[in-house]
C-alpha cells in the first residue's frame, strides 16, 4: 500500500513558523515511507471547509519547488491544480520544470475547479464548462492539452525537437 499526505492548513502560529514547520513535516513524511505530499492549489484558504480565507495559503508550485529542494524521495503534486487558474501551456511548463528540477518526481492532479467565492473575490472567472449541466469535455480536453504538452517537453529536454497535438488545442515549436 502506498500513502500519501495532504497539507491543506499552514497555519502553523506566524508566517516565520511556516517555512521550518513545512520542511519538518515533509523530511518526516518522507523519512517514514510516505509515497506523495500533496499541497492545495489554491490563492486562499478553503472556507468554511479547511479554515478562514484569513487563514495562511501558500501558491502551489512555489511551495511544491520548496519541498522538492528540500526533499530526495518523496512524490510531489498540487491536490488539484485548478484548470481556469492558468494556460495549459504555462501549466505543462510549471509541471515539467517542477519534474525535471525534482529528478521525476511531479505529479499531475487536475481538475474543473469549484470554489465560485475564491473566484470571485480575486477576479478569477470561472469557466462555464465546469457546470456538469454544461457538458464536460472541455476540462478533460485542456487536461489532455496539458498532459501532451508535458510529454512533449519531457521529451524535447532529452533531445526530441516535434511539436504535439492536443485534444483541442495545436502548439508547435
Amino acid at each position: 500500500m502506498k500513502i500519501g499526505l495532504q497539507i491543506p492548513d499552514y497555519t502553523w502560529g506566524n508566517s516565520q513558523a511556516l517555512s521550518p514547520t513545512l520542511l519538518r513535516i515533509a523530511r518526516v513524511a518522507e523519512e517514514a515511507g510516505f509515497e506523495l505530499i500533496g499541497v492545495p492549489d489554491h490563492l486562499w484558504q478553503v472556507s468554511p471547509w479547511v479554515g478562514p480565507v484569513e487563514h495562511e495559503m501558500l501558491e502551489c508550485y512555489t511551495t511544491l519547488a520548496f519541498l522538492a529542494g528540500n526533499t530526495s524521495r518523496i512524490n510531489l503534486m498540487a491536490m488539484v491544480t485548478g484548470a481556469h487558474f492558468r494556460h495549459p501551456s504555462l501549466l505543462a511548463k510549471i509541471v515539467t520544470t517542477l519534474d525535471v528540477l525534482s529528478a521525476g518526481r511531479a505529479w499531475l492532479g487536475i481538475g474543473a475547479g469549484y470554489y465560485e467565492e475564491e473566484a470571485r473575490g480575486l477576479g478569477i472567472a470561472l469557466p462555464p464548462w465546469r457546470n456538469a449541466s454544461s457538458g464536460s469535455r472541455r476540462p478533460c480536453r485542456s487536461a489532455c492539452a496539458c498532459g501532451q504538452a508535458i510529454t512533449a517537453t519531457t521529451s524535447r529536454s532529452r533531445g526530441a525537437t516535434s511539436g504535439w497535438s492536443g485534444c483541442s488545442t495545436r502548439r508547435r515549436r
